[in-house]
């Protein structure tokens, strides 16, 4: 199997945990306190990754500067979408104050939530594929760290725009071509970012680290930390154990 294949299937199984997470949250009442616990779990097993696996290996040729751009771009796209109806689109709708809009109460939130899912799943993705330059061996680490933490995440968002009004069709509909374009975004990692110097390969990296460590802040740890008790904090932990241990297989 080629290596860009392999760069496909890798992406895909990685984006098509969050169907798994959506099948679940859609079709099952998901207690809060479960959702947050993992939540805090995924959240830590990706911060760790990007850690490990990331940006310390592209700190040495390209430096902190690509991270600090990757996370204001992630920003600054997601200040765009927010305005438009996706700013809780990772909340289970819990609290009313942060449920998902439905589309009656702002037209086009339908579209931005799911441009703000294509934009938290992209740079997850394109890492894969990228992680394959480095001796044609996929990172194990980081899609086991995607994998894990798209599954929360999927349960979480979809359990939101369930009580948001959205359909079953809309729902899969959104996290299947999420599933998708992880796939195509695996691909590209591989085949456009491979051609560039590694120089280069270290700095689209560090960008999408950053992209990934924004988007981790901003639509993950608020769902896992707004009822924080003791035992969201050992499943965190948890969380950072299993990719350290990951990291060192």
């Amino acid at each position: 199997m080629s290596d860009v294949v392999l760069a496909g299937v890798w992406g895909l199984v990685a984006g098509g945990a969050l169907l798994v997470g959506a099948l679940v949250g859609f079709a099952v009442v998901v207690p809060q306190k479960v959702i947050a616990g993992v939540m805090a779990f995924g959240a830590r097993v990706l911060i760790s990754a990007v850690s490990f696996e990331l940006v310390e290996e592209a700190y040495d040729a390209a430096g902190l500067v690509p991270a600090a751009v990757g996370a204001l771009a992630y920003t600054g796209g997601n200040v765009w979408l927010a305005r438009r109806g996706a700013r809780h689109r990772k909340r289970s709708g819990y609290r009313p104050s942060e449920a998902q809009p439905s589309e009656g109460e702002q037209g086009g939130s339908g579209a931005a939530l799911a441009l703000g899912a294509l934009l938290d799943g992209v740079p997850e993705s394109a890492v894969i594929g990228v992680s394959l330059l480095d001796g044609g061996a996929v990172s194990l680490v980081t899609v086991a760290a995607v994998f894990i933490s798209n599954v929360p995440e999927g349960l979480s968002s979809a359990a939101g725009m369930k009580k948001a009004g959205r359909g079953r069709g809309y729902v899969f509909g959104v996290w299947g071509a999420i599933a998708a374009a992880s796939m195509v975004s695996a691909v590209l990692g591989y085949a456009v970012v491979g051609s560039f110097s590694p120089a280069v390969i270290a700095g689209v990296t560090a960008v999408a680290a950053g992209a990934i460590l924004a988007m981790i802040a901003d639509t993950m740890i608020p769902e896992a930390f707004d009822d924080a008790h003791l035992a969201v904090r050992l499943i965190t932990v948890s969380g950072f154990l299993v990719s350290f241990a990951l990291s060192h297989l």
